[in-house]
C-alpha cells in the first residue's frame, strides 16, 4: 500500500530525499564506493522512516523523540556528504546537501514547536 504524503510537507520532503539518496548511492556503487554508499543509504533513508513513524507516536514525548532521531540522522548524512564533497574521486553531492538544509530547518522547527506545546500543556 503506497501512501502519498502530499498533505504533509516533511513527509514529502524526506521521501523525495530518500529517493535521491538511493540514486546517489547507486551512482557510488557503480564506482565501487560501497562503504560510503551503504552509510548514505542507512542515514539518508532513516530520516524519513523516523518522521513517518512519528506520525503514529504514542505520546508527544515519543513524537519529539522520533524527530530527534531524525535530526541525528541528518547530522550523520551531512558528515558523509561532506566527505563525498571533499573526496576528489566522488561525484558531487551538493544537490543532496541543498535538500538536506531545508529538511534540517523544518525538523528543527517541529522539534522546537513541539517542545513549546508540551510546556504549555
Amino acid at each position: 500500500m503506497e501512501v502519498e504524503p502530499k498533505d504533509n510537507l516533511i513527509l514529502a520532503l524526506t521521501l523525495d530525499f530518500a529517493v535521491a539518496v538511493i540514486s546517489y548511492a547507486e551512482e557510488l556503487e557503480s564506482k565501487r564506493k560501497f562503504v560510503i554508499a551503504n552509510q548514505l543509504l542507512k542515514s539518508g533513508t532513516s530520516i524519513g522512516a523516523n518522521v513517518r513513524e512519528a506520525q503514529n507516536a504514542e505520546s508527544k514525548a515519543d513524537f519529539i523523540h522520533k524527530f530527534k532521531i531524525a535530526a541525528k540522522e541528518i547530522e550523520e548524512i551531512d558528515y558523509w556528504l561532506l566527505l563525498c564533497l571533499r573526496a576528489p574521486s566522488y561525484p558531487n553531492p551538493s544537490h543532496l546537501q541543498e535538500k538536506l538544509i531545508s529538511i534540517k530547518r523544518i525538523i528543527s522547527k517541529i522539534i522546537i514547536s513541539s517542545k513549546n506545546i508540551k510546556k504549555e500543556n
